[in-house]
């Protein structure tokens, strides 16, 4: 920043925004025109704006490092248990060949329950992302947003 006025300095990564000159007790210079107080408001709110998407970036950050985390236990989680199931499908298995089924239609039924999990789970999916919509709304006010923003900048 160029104004002589705000002087900052850092606490860890946040930046702090101090004033560095004294001005009238109400916090206004008397001798400042209307085009420098606009210019000066603008200044301190670009900047308070900026400080405050450092400090959401910085607390976002820390969220993500620690989500990121909880998400690879999960995943590993996931692994190992795709590693045990065969070893479920080979019990299912041989318990009907206990129970008098053949080797192979034991495996084969197994199988085919499975299979027939796998499709219903399949089609259950395919229903609810039919019923994904786009966010109308958001659309729709950001189109305002940046049809406002043309206007005044054009203005």
């Amino acid at each position: 920043m160029d104004d002589d006025r705000v002087g900052h300095h850092t606490i860890g990564e946040a930046v702090v925004l101090e004033p560095t000159d004294r001005t009238a007790a109400d916090g206004h210079r008397s001798d400042a025109s209307f085009g420098e107080l606009v210019r000066d408001a603008t200044e301190q709110v670009s900047t308070l704006v900026r400080a405050e998407i450092e400090l959401a970036r910085l607390e976002l950050a820390s969220s993500v490092r620690r989500a990121g985390v909880g998400g690879a236990l999960f995943a590993g989680a996931g692994v190992v248990l795709l590693m045990a199931l065969p070893f479920l499908f080979v019990a299912v298995a041989e318990g009907l060949v206990a129970a008098g089924l053949w080797r192979w239609s034991a495996y084969l039924v197994v199988f085919g329950v499975f299979t027939l999990l796998a499709g219903v789970l399949a089609l259950l999916g395919r229903r609810s992302l039919r019923k994904v919509r786009k966010p109308e709304r958001t659309i729709d006010t950001v189109r305002r947003a940046a049809v406002t923003l043309r206007r005044s900048g054009t203005e």
